[in-house]
């Protein structure tokens, strides 16, 4: 899956990798080869947490942190081994304790500067963890924001949002966040921005 996301954004140019649940985890393993090309990543209660399942489980897995698959890290690591991570404690009965590196956390390296939106449904049972992966995220120095539908008035959503009744509601909210994150910084950088979405599109890799 890797070797082939990474063969169709050579093909095509630069995207914005949009992936819900266990199609979140190629998007990572493909940002971290071509971070060039991956211009932001929306992950729709994408799988997690880090280094351990929760709620049907607690296994430990993703032992690189999101995946079962190297990422690169900076300072380098030759296996996810040597990871070093602890349990922090959740100050809130509603949520999960969350598995994190030790400080000093290694850096994604190659997630640094590609923007990042976790988005959650209130009633997903992913609610009470996916928080977890973007502290993760956040302490591995990337740049990632994390969107709680009821905290912006979108009530009762489950892990299959996007076949719910509310679905364009929730659709607005990313095409915002895309905007906000992506497209109008873009625009900004570039001479020409009249014709923001076509150059973007229109960029390939040098």
């Amino acid at each position: 899956m890797q070797k082939a996301g990474a063969a169709l954004l050579d093909k095509i140019g630069p995207a914005v990798l949009v992936a819900h649940s266990q199609g979140a985890t190629p998007s990572w393993l493909i940002a971290d080869v071509r971070p060039q090309l991956v211009k932001g990543i929306v992950a729709i209660e994408p799988t997690g947490p880090p280094f351990r399942d929760q709620v049907f489980s607690n296994q430990s897995t993703r032992s690189w942190g999101l995946t079962d698959i190297f990422l690169t890290y900076d300072p380098p690591v030759n296996s996810s081994s040597d990871l070093l991570i602890e349990e922090i404690p959740s100050t809130n009965l509603n949520l999960s304790s969350c598995i994190l590196q030790k400080e000093p956390a290694r850096k994604l390296v190659h997630l640094l500067n590609i923007p990042i939106l976790i988005e959650i449904g209130q009633a997903s049972y992913h609610a009470v963890y996916d928080h977890c992966t973007a502290e993760f995220l956040l302490q591995a120095g990337a740049n990632v924001e994390l969107i709680r539908l009821e905290n912006i008035g979108i009530y009762g959503n489950g892990h299959m949002l996007m076949l719910e009744k509310n679905n364009l509601e929730i659709a607005e909210v990313i095409h915002q966040w895309l905007q906000k994150n992506i497209f109008l910084p873009y625009a900004n950088a570039q001479s020409n921005t009249s014709d923001i979405f076509d150059s973007f599109i229109s960029e390939k890799k040098q």
